[in-house]
């Protein structure tokens, strides 16, 4: 399939793609942002029917293979994943590999424009390096495509674009607004007028969803007396509203969650030294997929301002970075 604009949120927790069908309608999937190393073998292979075949990609990095997919393992053993929690991520080949599992999936083959997204503290340091990196014609194993120059921008500024077109003429140019993307392993803000950024006042910290993960985990290791590994199904309980399973035991996880909030305290502690009071502020809009979970702190945080909660947090920036590239296409081609 050939597509003008292949979105990608090749996220910490989850990877999120975006792109518009032939009929006009926006395509959305998402799966978690873990790239094991595939096994040599497949049992589902060698049954008569019996077994359901996963729905996983294998995508081969530097003569590697990795298994992605929405359908790969949350669980492995001493924890190891295949999930990346470091600044270089969008340098790594765990990335690439969820990227190209994304454009994989979708049944891609030629990309005009891709978007991606960076982290606000590292956007510096890495945007170049993932333009020449994906632009071109890739092989990753199990397919071939055909990516044009990539484009990279703040990851929180897909949300401020989603949420200006969902308001339409409701949008005020010079109305000001604070972004915040809770994403698994960072938070990041822009503080914009618009959609003219002030970098002054604009940030990102390590400090995510996976922190609260990490210390639900060490509490609930210190009440039952064993060690807790498994925080993506900490993760997947709390995103379904589901309770924990722990050796034949059904946890409820809104106690921990409570327990949690200093934490959750500390990063919006964060935000708030860097941009103040804000009383100038039309909204707070909070998006990714750590959204629900800062969203009571927030609150309290920010008691005078109007707090927004995106719909469908997970992929909004996305769905807004497929609006910037569409965008982009469109004055491109005017201006030619």
């Amino acid at each position: 399939m050939e597509i003008s604009v292949f979105a990608g949120d090749v996220g910490y927790g989850g990877t999120k793609y975006a792109y518009r069908a032939s009929s006009g309608t926006i395509v959305t999937g998402m799966f978690p942002s873990l790239a094991p190393l595939a096994a040599p073998r497949k049992l589902s292979a060698y049954d008569e029917g019996m077994l359901r075949a996963r729905n996983v990609a294998i995508v081969t990095i530097d003569k590697i293979e990795y298994e992605v997919g929405p359908d790969v393992s949350l669980t492995a053993t001493h924890g190891r994943t295949g999930r990346v929690l470091t600044d270089d991520y969008a340098l790594t080949n765990n990335y690439a590999a969820l990227l190209f599992g994304a454009i994989h999936l979708a049944g891609v083959a030629h990309i005009e424009r891709l978007v991606l997204g960076l982290p606000v503290h590292t956007m510096e340091k890495y945007a170049n390096t993932l333009k020449q990196r994906f632009a071109g014609v890739q092989d990753y194993g199990c397919g071939r495509v055909t990516i044009g120059t990539p484009k990279i921008i703040p990851q929180p500024l897909g949300s401020l674009i989603l949420a200006s077109r969902a308001r339409g003429e409701g949008f005020n140019p010079i109305d000001e607004h604070l972004v915040i993307d809770v994403g698994y392993y960072t938070t990041d803000w822009i503080y914009a007028k618009g959609f003219a950024v002030d970098n002054t006042r604009s940030g990102g910290i390590p400090g995510g969803a996976s922190q609260i993960f990490q210390h639900i985990a060490s509490l609930i290791s210190r009440d039952k007396g064993d060690a807790v590994e498994d925080i993506e199904l900490i993760d997947k309980a709390l995103r379904e509203r589901t309770t924990f399973l722990f050796f034949n035991e059904d946890i409820d996880l809104m106690p921990y969650l409570k327990r949690a909030e200093p934490v959750i305290a500390d990063v919006v502690q964060t935000i708030q030294n860097n941009v103040g009071k804000m009383p100038s502020v039309r909204s707070v809009i909070l998006s990714g997929g750590g959204a629900a979970l800062y969203a009571p702190v927030l609150r309290r945080a920010f008691p005078r301002l109007k707090i927004e909660m995106m719909e469908s947090p997970c992929t909004a920036n996305a769905r807004g970075y497929l609006t910037v590239g569409e965008a982009g296409l469109a004055r491109e081609r005017r201006l030619a």
